[in-house]
Order: C-alpha cells, then sequence, then structure tokens
C-alpha cells in the first residue's frame, strides 16, 4: 500500500496533524472541564487538570490545590480527583483514603455521594452537547436568515452570472414565475424549467429589469466534502459543470441523477472553471445515507453540494430561532450517529461507514484548508460525537462509569473490587478493539 497517499492533497503531513490537534485540544479541554466543574460544585477536589499527556510542559498550582498542567502529548486530556489511584478515576488509592478522616474523604471522588459521583461524571459528555450546540447558535447568528423578498447579496464567482446579477437585485420571477415567499423557495426551484439559461425578472435601483443566466440551482460546486472523490479530483468552490459523459447538463439534480445512474461507474465531467473547460475523470462513492422517515439509503456520490447561484441577502435571526437551530444540529448528529450504529451492527450498511483517528485527522486538514467558518462547524461535529462516544456503558468510557452507578443506585453498594477490576479490562479490550477496526477501515475502505 502507497502511505503516502494518507497525506490529504491541500497540504503535508504537519499541516494535517496540527489542524487534527487545533480540532481536538478544545473538545477534549472541554469535556474534562466539565467534570472538573461539576465536581468543584458537587464538593470533590481536583488534584491535577491534563491537556495532554506524557512529560510536563508547563504546570501552576491554584489557590485550591489543583495543579493545572499542559503535557507533551497533545492527544486526551484528564482530571485526577482527590483520592484517585491514577487519571482514569476507576479506582481509588486505598492507602491514601485510609489516612483521611471523614471531611477529606468526602472531598474525593470515591468518597462523596453517589449523586456528586454520578453527575460529576456525567458532566463530560453533557458540556460536549452543550459546546456544540453554542456553536452551531452562534453560527446561525453569523451566517443569518434569508431576507424576504429575496435578495441578491453577491453573485457566486461562476461563468454567466458575474456581472448579471448584481447586489441588491431583487429576484421578482425567473422564467415568468413570480417568486413566492421564502418557506415556499425550495418547491418553486422544483417547479423551474429544466433549462439553462432562463430570464430573470429583477428590481435594481427602483425599475424592473430583465436578465438572461443560469438555472438557479445549476450543477455549481458550493461545497466539496472531505475524503471525497471530488476533493482527491481537485474539483473547486464555483467549477460550472456542464457534461456528464458528454451529456450537457442545465441543474444541479441533472448532474445528480446522471451521476447516482451510473451506480459507481467512472464518469467524465466537463469543468467550465472561471472560462477555462477542463476535463476531469473520478469515481462516485458508496454512501449510506439516513432516510428522514428511518432506515437508510444507499447512493453513489462524488462528494459536492450545490446551491444558488447567488448569496441571499440575510438578517440577524431572533435569538428563540438561533438556539432552535443549535439544539436541533446536535439533535440530528446524535439522531444520525445512533441509526449509523445500529444499521453497521445489523448488516444493512457497509462497515467501511466507521473510520478511525487517520480519517479524522485528513478530515481536520481538509476541512481546515475551507475556512475558518468550516472548520468550526466541524469542530462542532467531532464535539457532539465525542460526548457520544463517552455515553456508551463501555467500562473506561464514562458512560461505564455511569453504568456502575446505576447498579450501586439499584443494589445499595458498589460492584466489587475484583468485578469492577475484570470489567475495567474488558472495557479496554473493547475500545481498542474499535480503535483498531476504525484504523483497519482507514487503511483499506475505499
Amino acid at each position: 500500500m502507497d502511505f503516502s497517499s494518507l497525506i490529504p492533497a491541500f497540504g503535508n503531513l504537519a499541516v494535517t496533524v496540527a489542524a487534527f490537534i487545533l480540532a481536538l485540544i478544545p473538545i477534549v479541554g472541554i469535556h474534562e472541564f466539565g467534570h472538573y466543574i461539576v465536581g468543584r460544585w458537587s464538593g470533590i477536589k481536583a488534584d491535577v487538570f491534563s491537556i495532554g499527556a506524557g512529560p510536563v510542559l508547563v504546570s501552576r498550582t491554584d489557590r485550591r490545590g489543583t495543579r493545572w498542567q499542559i503535557a507533551a502529548l497533545p492527544v486526551g486530556g484528564y482530571v485526577k480527583f482527590h483520592g484517585d489511584q491514577n487519571a482514569a478515576s476507576a479506582n481509588a488509592d486505598t492507602e491514601a483514603l485510609s489516612h483521611m478522616d471523614e471531611a477529606e474523604r468526602r472531598q474525593t471522588l470515591h468518597g462523596a455521594p453517589l449523586w456528586a459521583r454520578a453527575a460529576t461524571v456525567a458532566a463530560g459528555p453533557f458540556i460536549n452537547f452543550l459546546f456544540s450546540a453554542v456553536i452551531f447558535t452562534v453560527l446561525a447568528f453569523s451566517t443569518g436568515v434569508w431576507t424576504d423578498p429575496l435578495t441578491v447579496a453577491e453573485a457566486k464567482p461562476v461563468p454567466g452570472v458575474e456581472g448579471v446579477l448584481e447586489p441588491g437585485d431583487e429576484i421578482l420571477a425567473i422564467a415568468g414565475l413570480p417568486t413566492p415567499k421564502l418557506e415556499e423557495f425550495g418547491d418553486y426551484i422544483d417547479s423551474l424549467p429544466n433549462a439553462s439559461p432562463l430570464d430573470w425578472t429583477l428590481g435594481r435601483d427602483g425599475a424592473e429589469i430583465t436578465v438572461s443566466t443560469l438555472h438557479p440551482y445549476p450543477p455549481m460546486v458550493d461545497y466539496v466534502a472531505p475524503q471525497s472523490a471530488a476533493s482527491d479530483a481537485k474539483l473547486q468552490v464555483g467549477d460550472l459543470v456542464e457534461t456528464v459523459d458528454g451529456t450537457r447538463v442545465a441543474t444541479f439534480d441533472d448532474m445528480k441523477a446522471l451521476i447516482e445512474g451510473g451506480e459507481g461507474k467512472p464518469v467524465a465531467l466537463g469543468i467550465n472553471r472561471a472560462g477555462e473547460q477542463i476535463e476531469l475523470s473520478l469515481t462516485p462513492r458508496r454512501v449510506d445515507e439516513p432516510l428522514p422517515e428511518g432506515g437508510y439509503q444507499t447512493n453513489w456520490r462524488i462528494g459536492i453540494g450545490g446551491g444558488l447561484v447567488f448569496e441571499p441577502a440575510t438578517s440577524v435571526p431572533g435569538l428563540g430561532t438561533a438556539i432552535g437551530a443549535g439544539y436541533g444540529a446536535v439533535k440530528y448528529i446524535i439522531q444520525a450517529s445512533l441509526q449509523g450504529i445500529y444499521h453497521m451492527v445489523a448488516g444493512n450498511i457497509s462497515s467501511c461507514n466507521m473510520r478511525g483517528v487517520i480519517t479524522i485527522a485528513e478530515t481536520s486538514g481538509d476541512v481546515a484548508s475551507q475556512g475558518f467558518i468550516a472548520f468550526i462547524r466541524f469542530i462542532a461535529v467531532l464535539s457532539t460525537a465525542i460526548g457520544l462516544l463517552n455515553l456508551f456503558p463501555i467500562p473506561v468510557l464514562d458512560g461505564g462509569h455511569l453504568m456502575f452507578h446505576a447498579y450501586e443506585a439499584i443494589r445499595g453498594k458498589p460492584p466489587s473490587d475484583r468485578i469492577m477490576s475484570l470489567l475495567t479490562m474488558l472495557g479496554l479490550a473493547v475500545v481498542i478493539g474499535i480503535m483498531a477496526f476504525g484504523l483497519t477501515n482507514d487503511l483499506f475502505c475505499p
């Protein structure tokens, strides 16, 4: 295998690793801070708060006796609570606990009430979800919502559009069909003639004019997915796909239908890139996508997204709308992830959908190359995924600790030390197995 192919095309390995670390550090930091702050509020003392592992690079002890440190290996982090035998907080330091009085034992994780221990453990994943929701909420504010009537903020850099549509143009009609309210605009696009160019009626500077330009949803590259066939083939945002295997296409849906109809066969795309005619050949990849009604559908994708030929003018949404968007994004990621896992286990979709650290690192680099907003959005998605993963009922993960706490709540006592040690080793083996499986998919899945 040519391992050099694992380095993303946009840059070198160092840049990829740097992007991965920049994505991981805030996610790990916020996760561990969740454990720390709820533990502190619950009367549990933290001896060490570490970002990274291995040799300590810099540290400072605060007035509460907590040592805050940055370690040399920027992968992971931990909070070591008072009375813990190690950073995993799985076992108590029985020797140290035996020399503590009741007040000091209450400050340890193992001597605290069950409610305090459970809240401290659950806070890590919870704050990951909250962190993601806040990011998505802020992004909703920054991107805004479309104004009504639909107005051009800026024409996309696509041949045939630049210089035709101007900022401030109100879209009054397309192909003689008056534009509807925004909530009906998706159906309106589908009702337009399947042709390009079309006549647009615009309100400009108080006058009504007609111009001829592309279909509003043309076969234009508005987004390139990381680790996709389009990314490998060097498709660029702003490319206009004019032909698929020699057949002219007028809309994005035209192009999509022809590509998906090939069921994975290589396709040749005729591209207009800033007036230059080029041809690219690429092979669509299998993608198992969730359906609104549940279940999955296999499609063949090259990994591009489309959009309107112009950036719509926007206004700042209300606080409730933005918060709803943030909550909805986190909810969707969790639901889609759980559905994906279920259907992989059931054999309904390919196990290649589960990837490991190499793909995550590569994706970090690819997304970073697409700009700050895309990278921040990726961090939010990854934070939700890590929070969800930590809730799985596997010993050594937060969900495993919560499972032990649930057992204690029901039985009135925790599992024995022998059972805890056995389950912890088993959980560690499961986690290592999952990581190995993901890494194998990174190396050998298409």
